[in-house]
């Protein structure tokens, strides 16, 4: 079967996590609080999720998300419910920039990984495609497999052996992939931080027991191992991103270290890159993109607060970043989400609105 049923990445396109409402917090709190069930909880997001469906293809957008209304958190959410992994509240959260320390809440491997056949974003998804009836393409995010390397997580005692642990995941994210193209799914999203982390010298991501180049490389065998086998009409595109984190952010660094293994090797369909502001570096690493491949989806665009970008200087990135690889491989959003947790970005829901709708039109101008 040949790639003809959608374009995706789309010319003006979206991370996927969008603002979650007040009834939405209030509905989270009742729950937490014994005062609502479960089901009154879903019912609210449900309603949560009709409207912003509506909202997203008002604006333009080709592809919409449930906004991740159903999720505390971007990835802990989807990975507590694999097999071989629990959530659980360490002693302190992730320490972002400015010395803001997150929600306290993680994740951790607990026995052997593997898919879970009756996990609940299956079933999401499925009820938010018939949400969307067609109207737009339904895109699923997920973290990409490679969040599962991070310190802490994986158990040695179970795992003494990272290859075999490596192992594990892909097999358990092939396994979701199959369930979610079964379920509809023809446009999903990998998010990555562990990967851009990766690229930032200031990281120490691991005790010293391997290379940074040994972390890299195995970082790419493990997306290219989940991609083995995919259908040919699913898009797989992956986010790196740097932390998003009520308009803060974790960490710095170009994607020079990464890019000629990641960028030039993983086999995806497009690559939403972060470069709102100088913490990205510059365009130089697109160059090792192969040509004809993956899209880039610029990330020029801050979703971190509410004002608009200048539009000359916006089409003026994409003509830079065109300097390195095609126009026609270029797409544009937001760097990222704008609430990759339910606290949500510093920016008010109708400059959200205003910002999609903005990168709809500046794409319109740019590509036609």
């Amino acid at each position: 079967m040949t790639k003809t049923l959608i374009k995706a990445p789309f010319r003006a396109d979206q991370v996927g996590s969008l603002l979650r409402p007040d009834n939405l917090h209030k509905a989270r709190i009742d729950f937490q609080e014994g005062t609502i069930t479960a089901e009154q909880l879903r019912e609210v997001e449900t309603q949560e999720i009709k409207r912003i469906v509506d909202k997203q293809i008002e604006v333009g957008l080709e592809a919409v998300t449930d906004g991740e209304f159903r999720r505390r958190f971007w990835h802990t959410d989807f990975l507590e419910h694999l097999n071989g992994v629990e959530g659980y509240v360490p002693d302190v959260g992730y320490i972002f920039s400015g010395n803001e320390e997150t929600e306290r809440y993680n994740i951790r491997n607990t026995g052997k990984i593997s898919f879970n056949p009756d996990h609940p974003h299956v079933k999401d998804f499925i009820e938010f495609k018939e949400i969307v009836a067609g109207r737009a393409v339904a895109k699923q995010t997920i973290p990409s497999p490679n969040q599962l390397f991070n310190i802490g997580i994986r158990d040695e005692s179970i795992y003494p052996d990272i290859e075999e642990y490596a192992n594990d995941i892909i097999q358990a994210y092939r396994d979701a992939i199959k369930a979610f193209y079964d379920a509809g799914v023809r446009y999903l999203q990998l998010d990555d931080v562990y990967i851009a982390g990766l690229s930032s010298p200031d990281i120490p991501f691991n005790d010293g027991a391997y290379s940074r180049e040994y972390l890299i490389d195995l970082a790419l065998r493990v997306v290219n191992g989940v991609l083995e086998g995919k259908p040919d009409d699913l898009y797989i595109t992956t986010h790196l991103c740097r932390g998003n984190y009520r308009s803060n952010w974790a960490f710095s660094g170009s994607y020079d270290l990464i890019a000629p293994t990641l960028l030039a090797k993983e086999k995806v369909d497009g690559f939403f890159l972060e470069y709102d502001d100088e913490r990205s570096g510059d365009f130089k690493a697109l160059e090792y993109i192969p040509r004809g491949g993956a899209k880039v989806v610029l990330g020029v665009l801050t979703s971190k607060k509410g004002e608009l970008e200048d539009k000359n200087e916006v089409i003026a990135r994409i003509k830079e970043a065109s300097e390195y690889i095609p126009l026609e491989q270029i797409c544009l959003s937001t760097q990222c989400g704008f609430a990759s947790t339910h606290h949500g970005n510093k920016l008010t829901e109708e400059q959200q609105w205003e910002k999609l709708k903005y990168i709809v039109e500046i794409a319109k101008e740019v590509w036609g």
